[in-house]
């Protein structure tokens, strides 16, 4: 499991996103109008349909949802957001992607770059890191909370992929088109995710300690607070105690 969904588990299960639930919810919206720009019908539109779960898991109001489909339909009036990817280095040569959506380009690069010039890191052309990773469904569950077999009988029974130790937690991996099944076979289990999106999964991991431990999470930290990022994808692995000190 990557340091990035280590660290997003952390977080959740700190309360430390609650502090933050505005810009979760700016950010939700954003992406619940770029998917229903393809359709509002949310049957019909899986990128809508994995929007409305991931805003509802947030415990986000019926009608914020409704608003932000009538936005991305045209239904009522909203900015116009153009969706891309940002690629770069981080410390240790860690790759990152930052999916951005924001209705001014320019501005967006050059604030990225400088986060990323700032923070030990530098911006890199399109291409170059992409290519290490791939679409998948993410499910993060406490070992506390499920058995190794249990969840292994859910993911062949449901459609799913690969089920990794990961310390502390079990990780579901699947192909994005059977992400909603295998996490609705969970949930109808009893069993409640530490958390689950579809990300960008890298092929393999660089380790990190020490001062480049810390450069990586100020990096990453600077790029999550920026409201043009949306979600930001990275193969770094830090020792989740060092994770969980820092998350305080």
């Amino acid at each position: 499991m990557s340091g990035h969904s280590k660290w997003a588990t952390i977080k959740h299960k700190k309360g430390a996103l609650d502090a933050k639930r505005g810009k979760i919810f700016t950010r939700l919206i954003k992406e619940i109008a770029m998917a229903a720009k393809s359709g509002g019908d949310p049957d019909m539109n899986p990128r809508l349909r994995t929007a409305i779960l991931a805003a509802k898991s947030e415990n986000m109001p019926a009608d914020n949802i409704k608003r932000a489909i009538q936005r991305g339909t045209g239904e009522l009036p909203g900015l116009t957001y153009e969706e891309f990817i940002l690629e770069g280095y981080g410390p240790g040569g860690v790759a990152l992607l930052a999916e951005i959506s924001t209705d001014n380009r320019n501005r967006t690069v050059s604030e990225i770059r400088h986060v990323f010039g700032k923070n030990n890191g530098n911006m890199a052309e399109a291409g170059a890191v992409s290519w290490m990773f791939k679409k998948k469904g993410d499910i993060v569950i406490p070992k506390s909370a499920a058995k190794e077999d249990d969840l292994m009988n859910i993911i062949l029974e449901s459609g799913g992929e690969d089920l990794k130790d990961e310390g502390e937690n079990w990780e579901i991996l699947t192909e994005p088109s059977a992400y909603e099944a295998v996490l609705e076979a969970v949930k109808k289990a009893g069993i409640t995710p530490a958390s689950s999106s579809v990300s960008m999964v890298p092929d393999n991991y660089i380790k990190l300690e020490g001062q480049q431990a810390m450069q990586m999470i100020r990096l990453l930290e600077a790029l999550e607070d920026s409201d043009d990022v949306q979600n930001v994808h990275a193969n770094f692995d830090i020792d989740q105690k060092l994770l969980e000190e820092v998350a305080g």
